[in-house]
């Protein structure tokens, strides 16, 4: 960590995640129903995966135009991202079913997704999910250089464009993931002993990030060039859009629930003390978006709820919409901030204005 070990405070006077607990426990003993996924994650589990396979199998076996290959391409980007945010990321949180083996199973499509289940869970389940939007901890909020998403950050003079710029860069995320990203985080988490549940040992996860990327280059790379009778550039110029198309939305959605106006991004004092309780902490931190449009709450897999998702990681992102209404009502009930933006549009422009004002250099603007 580049600052002290951050602790959040144990004060809440008014006991607000208390209630909230008891009332959305309460919600789930009412309604006799379990706080896993149901038969609507199922369904959509079939949908996301036919998404993201069905065009690679058509492509391999279907003799059709190259411009129908580059359309399937970007098909199989949207259901890449769609079972990253669905399937892949319940699973990982231990909420897609109350059976260990099927979240296990399901979060380990990390795997054709390019990536590393070890790193994700310590990345997002540890980082993200303890540490919101706390610079220096949250690893969401760091893009290097490049990128600058907080004034805690050091302000470099290309930041004034990156308003501009940034789209472009946010559909590198997972073809970062393929190349480097994994490689980089397991020597990091792995020196600094950092896990979701037991440490694996070096020699186990190094070998799984190796074993993994060569089969999902077999896979999406090696095969096709077998297969297909086209240049070996244009297969890897499709794997690419793949990646971009996927990247982009991903991004877009993370960005949009904490990299926004609405959001705080709060330091710890000099002891390593912040002022909130954690719970309360994620209601500054962290903002919804288009909350009553059936298409983004189903697509997203509820990550446009992130107030929700944020507050109870462990209940199935079906459930959010329900138990959205409770938490509104016991946080301004508390007097506490519940951040939302009632449309995608209106949160992509917050986006990039935050990213604007950000940009900015220090000294000139409050």
């Amino acid at each position: 960590m580049t600052t002290p070990q951050v602790r959040f405070s144990k004060v809440d006077s008014a006991k607000f995640f208390r209630t909230l607990n008891k009332r959305v426990n309460q919600y789930f003993k009412d309604n006799n129903i379990k706080r896993t996924g149901n038969w609507k994650l199922h369904l959509k589990t079939i949908v996301m995966f036919s998404l993201f396979l069905t065009p690679y199998f058509l492509i391999l076996t279907l003799d059709i135009s190259q411009w129908w290959m580059l359309l399937l391409t970007i098909v199989m980007g949207v259901g890449m991202a769609g079972v990253g945010m669905n399937v892949m990321h319940d699973g990982n949180h231990g909420s897609y079913s109350s059976k260990k083996w099927i979240n296990n199973l399901m979060g380990n499509s990390m795997y054709i997704l390019a990536g590393n289940v070890y790193n994700w869970q310590v990345q997002h389940n540890v980082l993200h999910h303890t540490y919101t939007n706390i610079h220096g901890h949250d690893e969401d909020m760091d893009a290097g250089r490049v990128i600058r998403f907080t004034k805690h950050a050091q302000w470099r003079r290309f930041h004034k464009f990156q308003h501009y710029y940034s789209i472009f860069l946010y559909g590198l995320l997972t073809f970062n993931w393929a190349l480097t990203t994994d490689f980089k985080q397991t020597k990091d988490y792995l020196a600094r002993k950092l896990s979701y549940g037991k440490l694996p040992s070096p020699l186990k996860q190094w070998s799984t990030v190796v074993i993994t990327k060569m089969i999902y280059a077999l896979i999406w790379i090696v095969i096709p060039m077998m297969f297909m009778s086209i240049a070996w550039w244009k297969i890897l110029l499709g794997f690419f859009i793949m990646h971009y198309v996927a990247g982009l939305i991903l991004s877009v959605v993370f960005q949009l629930a904490h990299m926004v106006e609405g959001a705080e991004m709060p330091m710890p004092d000099q002891t390593g003390n912040m002022k909130n309780t954690w719970a309360i902490h994620q209601l500054f931190t962290t903002v919804n978006f288009s909350t009553k449009n059936r298409l983004v709450n189903w697509f997203t897999g509820g990550l446009n709820h992130q107030v929700e998702h944020h507050i109870f990681p462990n209940i199935s992102h079906v459930h959010y919409t329900k138990i959205s209404k409770i938490v509104k009502q016991t946080a301004l009930e508390f007097n506490l901030p519940y951040n939302e933006y009632k449309t995608t549009r209106k949160a992509i422009i917050s986006h990039f204005k935050h990213l604007k004002e950000m940009g900015m250099k220090p000294a000139l603007h409050s």
